[in-house]
């Protein structure tokens, strides 16, 4: 493909190891000004850690690095954003004890001569540049009060508005709803017509194809296709992506999806009557039976993230009441929660998983009472963890790695494993599938139904609904806090949720 445009970024035969694992192999890659460049592949094939390269986070690599023509060798990330080079990574790097201000402008406040920050003027961009994205909040609030996909809307502002020339966007619309998706989008043309370089990384296909002029597919460390989004579709990304097995992996649910009869017979196991939380949650009831999978589907800032909280007990309700087996609780923390049988996945992998540490010792911290009842048997952790990695099938198979180092969709089977040896009677989920390619949301939800069929009862919170429609056996959805609708022994479709919330 020919484009007579100078590129703004060449990468020539870009080689990266991790130890005895090697990310990239002799990966070539460019960028041109006024491009939308969009990356696909599945978890660990190499796209993030390609644009951790570009935007200076990792600096040991083989081959050339090129801006402008010229050879370039940064040494950090202050070395790529002084080249104007700016990215918004998958896991949030925002400071949630600053506020939104703060954060829109974290390292660039507007300052007087004096080099006094100058707060009011600070809010006040903050402000104007949030509305362009239609984003309305506080910009003197407190950021880590906000939704979490708020705070992804924050900081990927922060990024479009800094002025950078080459921006990197990782999983942007993961937390995003639809509107704010085409508000992002429509953000991003701009950037385009001004001559702003995009890269533009998506499991989202659908999206990659929306926004991309150019798609380049990973696959197992190497560039294995580069084409005109015009001239692409979704099965043949996806073909490229896996190489084999598309039809059994893509399970995008445009057509209508039949929900089983209601789990007759089965206990109750969790029952929530009119939960109610400040302006997140208004007389919120339902209930999860035994062995079954329980969507709860809605926007982001539907009261979802609040409502898992509360099941939890990390947050306390201000009306209403929870029964576990028909016993009435107040769970006064988690500890009260994980006593009665409860388990919690967040959404944010980081909340739950320490990332430093090797994968054994995340797999057995959640039963360490029940493995050592005294002193530490790590030999004891290592065999429970590698039956584990076997049975999930978790890449690399090296319970030793930290899990660091492991794609994120293989860092979700890590945080599923904690339960599977000592399951839990409830299992709350928050967008158990969120940032993941098709592959590895089928391992998960494979591994979800198994946990379903052991009899635990499964609460699926998501944004996404491909995630509540290939799980569910039963459907609520959240609309401002509210249940405005449930389905149940019924035939649904995307179409319909979408509607309903």
């Amino acid at each position: 493909m020919s484009d007579s445009r100078q590129p703004l970024l060449e990468l020539q035969d870009i080689t990266k190891s991790f130890g005895g694992v090697t990310a990239l192999r002799g990966v070539d890659f460019t960028l041109r000004p006024g491009e939308i460049h969009g990356l696909v592949g599945e978890n660990g094939a190499g796209k993030s850690t390609l644009m951790k390269i570009i935007a200076g986070v990792h600096t040991g690599f083989s081959g050339r690095y090129l801006l402008d023509g010229r050879e370039v060798h940064f040494r950090s990330t202050r070395d790529a954003r002084a080249a104007g080079i700016a990215m918004v990574h998958q896991e949030l790097s925002v400071a949630p004890d600053l506020t939104v201000a703060e954060n829109v402008f974290l390292g660039t406040q507007p300052t007087n001569a004096l080099g006094i920050v100058q707060w009011r003027r600070m809010a006040r961009e903050a402000a104007e540049q949030l509305k362009k994205l239609g984003i309305d909040a506080d910009p003197m609030s407190r950021l880590g009060d906000l939704p979490i996909g708020l705070q992804q809307l924050i900081e990927i502002a922060r990024v479009l508005f800094s002025g950078a020339r080459i921006i990197i966007l990782d999983e942007p619309t993961s937390a995003l709803s639809p509107p704010e998706v085409e508000r992002l989008f429509a953000t991003l043309r701009m950037l385009r017509e001004q001559g702003t370089g995009i890269i533009f990384i998506s499991h989202f296909i659908e999206d990659i194809l929306l926004v991309s002029d150019e798609v380049t597919v990973f696959r197992n460390g190497r560039k294995v296709m580069e084409t005109r989004a015009a001239e692409t579709s979704k099965a043949a990304l996806i073909e490229a992506m896996i190489g084999k097995g598309r039809d059994a992996l893509e399970d995008s649910y445009t057509h209508d999806i039949t929900l089983p009869s209601s789990p007759a017979g089965k206990p109750v196991v969790v029952e929530a009557d009119g939960l109610s939380l400040a302006r997140n949650l208004k007389r919120v009831s339902f209930a999860v039976h035994a062995g079954e999978v329980l969507g709860i589907y809605g926007f982001m800032g539907c009261g979802q993230l609040e409502l898992a909280r509360i099941l939890f007990g990390k947050l306390a309700p201000d009306a209403g009441e929870l029964r576990v087996s028909g016993q009435r609780h107040r769970f006064k923390s988690t500890a009260d929660a994980r006593r009665v049988g409860i388990a919690f996945v967040p959404e944010s992998r980081r909340d739950m998983l320490f990332l430093q540490e090797p994968v054994y010792k995340n797999v057995s911290i959640s039963i360490l009472d029940r493995i050592n009842a005294v002193l530490l048997k790590p030999a004891r952790e290592r065999a429970l963890a590698k039956r584990q990695v076997e049975q999930l099938q978790i890449r690399p198979a090296d319970v030793e790695i930290d899990l660091g180092l492991l794609s994120g969709g293989n860092q979700q089977k890590v945080a599923l494993a904690k339960w599977l040896s000592h399951p839990p009677r409830l299992l709350v989920l928050c967008e158990p599938t969120r940032g993941m390619d098709v592959g590895a949301k089928s391992d998960v939800i494979h591994i979800i139904r198994q946990l379903r069929d052991q009899g635990i009862a499964v609460i699926v919170l998501s944004t996404e609904p491909e995630t509540v429609l290939s799980l569910a056996d039963r459907v609520i959805v959240l609309k401002r806090g509210e249940v405005v609708r449930e389905f149940a022994g019924e035939t649904i479709s995307k179409d319909r949720l979408l509607e309903a919330a």
